[in-house]
């Protein structure tokens, strides 16, 4: 496994089912954004504690409807790998749904073990963000819960950190690159439109890619494995 060719695998995908991948990312943003968009105006009108009611609210709309996104775009990923888009996104979103509460489990369990690792000296952070990036196909490619996830993508990642450290440094910083300009395509428009529609657009093209990219890898690992092959 090398990063380019990760990416590489990763953008021709994404060019030949462009429309598939946007499309199942959209179907979830276009209401989490609208919500954030609502919430962010409450919030600007109201006082500090209702302001940070909203917020709190927006954090954890936000954090559920990502992670359905990003488990509905792995198994996307997993879906076209072949060639063929053989499952609708209305199918794919169904079959993704019970894995929602581990998927999430996994995710905040990970987040905080993360965030520790970068309060304390920074690299214990990089090196759990390193370790743990396939715990989302784990769990929704492998049926595995919250603990079981991130010791599955550890062992995996084991003996390519520095590669998968570079597929994830080159499609944050890429997604970061995108995320601001595609927002500024609609700087011109009232905050309320700019923070939904905006949001709406870059989400829906930036967050197929990292998915795209980091499932790729955790099927690369999962070849090379020896470790027991659960995948769904």
């Amino acid at each position: 496994m090398t990063v380019g060719g990760v990416l590489s695998e990763a953008f021709a995908l994404y060019r030949r089912f462009f429309a598939r991948f946007f499309l199942t990312a959209a179907a979830v943003f276009v209401v989490l954004n609208l919500f954030s968009a609502i919430a962010a105006d409450a919030g600007a009108d109201a006082d500090d504690a209702l302001a940070a009611f909203w917020g709190l609210v927006g954090l954890v709309v936000a954090l559920v409807g990502s992670l359905w996104v990003q488990g509905a775009l792995t198994a996307t990923v997993a879906n076209v790998r072949d060639g063929r888009a053989e499952e609708d996104i209305e199918s794919t979103y169904r079959r993704v749904r019970p894995t929602l509460i581990p998927l999430l489990l996994a995710g905040v369990l990970a987040g905080i073990g993360i965030l520790l690792g970068f309060i304390l000296l920074i690299v214990p952070g990089l090196i759990l963000l390193t370790r743990w990036v396939l715990v989302t196909p784990a769990v929704v490619l492998e049926r595995l819960g919250p603990t079981d996830a991130p010791r599955r993508s550890w062992n995996l990642v084991r003996g390519h950190s520095w590669t998968a450290f570079g597929v994830i440094v080159v499609t944050l910083v890429i997604s970061a690159i995108a995320q601001v300009i595609f927002v500024g395509v609609f700087a011109f428009l009232p905050d309320f439109l700019q923070n939904w529609i905006g949001g709406l657009v870059a989400n829906s093209l930036v967050t197929p890619c990292v998915a795209l990219s980091w499932t790729l890898m955790y099927f690369h690992l999962r070849g090379s494995s020896s470790a027991p092959d659960r995948a769904a």
